[in-house]
């Protein structure tokens, strides 16, 4: 049976964040490419008009400006698609804000396949592969809204570049226990002990690994259960302790498995555990449309495909 999860979107959270900042801080500005109201930045722009840019459609010329305010001693925000944010604004991304490490901070919304209707054009699932590639990105996925804006929060205050992928359906709360209050880029969150098998999630695939959990229980199967929110730098201190406890793991994004999350485990591992794994995650392939539930069902994003994910592992570890 499916957990019934409290949902609610992460761009109110941004939205809010980035309010919060422009009360705090003077040094925060705001950018967007002709989606203020789609991506969340709008509120920002109502209070403080001031230190809100559009720039209409022209994503290279946003980040290019972004770069100028960072070296004048801004901390910038800029937002759009996460398609346009990446694929179409990687150079710039590469020569004018990495190279020089300038405090640009990259809210990339409607990420993943979950975007939905709009299609294979629009489903960004590459975009970790490029920014984590990138020396001097930083790359963060938040689990659901409480932990975006924490995120947002955190970015404001860590020196260097940042990519923050969120999402554009409603996403699980799952970060509210205890466990999460404090929230550390560069650090993973163990939000459940576990001795036979370790499931590593990212993003929405967070939840799915905790109720693949729940379903493991049923059959004295204990696992344990990371939010590896930050994909770049890896907190490869609690991974390989995970490796070394359960002997198995399972990685679980809402991304191509080709260079994401699980690849950048898997590279970790290779290192310093050799130890049975395995990848959940969208195939080498490019999305469809249809509604986030069908899509995540039909690429194999499921608490079952964790759940066999987890008895293969186990299998292949022999103990």
């Amino acid at each position: 049976m499916t957990k019934t999860w409290e949902v609610e979107p992460q761009r109110p959270a941004f939205s809010r964040a980035l309010v919060a900042l422009g009360n705090s801080r003077k040094d925060v500005v705001v950018a967007s490419a002709d989606l203020s109201s789609s991506v969340g930045t709008l509120p920002f722009a109502e209070e403080f008009p001031e230190r809100h840019y559009n720039f209409g459609i022209a994503e290279q010329n946003m980040v290019s400006a972004c770069a100028g305010l960072a070296s004048c001693g801004k901390v910038v925000f800029a937002s759009t698609f996460a398609i346009f944010c990446t694929g179409r604004v990687y150079d710039q991304i590469r020569q004018s804000v990495c190279y020089p490490k300038l405090n640009v901070k990259l809210v990339a919304t409607h990420a993943g396949i979950t975007v939905g209707g709009d299609g294979a054009t629009h489903q960004m699932i590459e975009d970790l592969a490029l920014m984590r590639a990138l020396p001097n990105m930083t790359s963060v996925v938040p689990a659901d809204a409480p932990e975006t804006e924490k995120a947002i929060l955190a970015a404001a205050d860590y020196d260097g570049p940042v990519y923050i992928r969120i999402g554009r359906s409603n996403v699980p709360v799952c970060t509210t226990d205890e466990s999460c209050q404090d929230f550390e880029i560069g650090k993973a969150t163990l939000m459940r002990e576990g001795d036979d098998v370790t499931l590593v999630g990212t993003g929405i695939m967070v939840a799915k690994c905790i109720e693949a959990a729940e379903e493991l229980a049923k059959h004295q199967v204990s696992a344990r259960v990371i939010n590896l929110s930050t994909i770049k730098p890896l907190d490869e201190r609690i991974l390989i302790k995970a490796a070394r406890e359960t002997g198995c793991i399972v990685t679980a994004e809402e991304h191509s498995v080709v260079m994401g999350m699980g690849a950048a485990v898997a590279l970790v591992l290779v290192e310093n555990a050799h130890i049975p794994m395995r990848r959940v995650g969208i195939p080498d392939t490019f999305g469809e449309s249809g509604s986030p539930e069908e899509l995540m069902e039909k690429y194999g994003l499921t608490v079952d495909n964790i759940v066999d994910g987890a008895h293969d592992v186990i299998k292949r570890r022999g103990r």
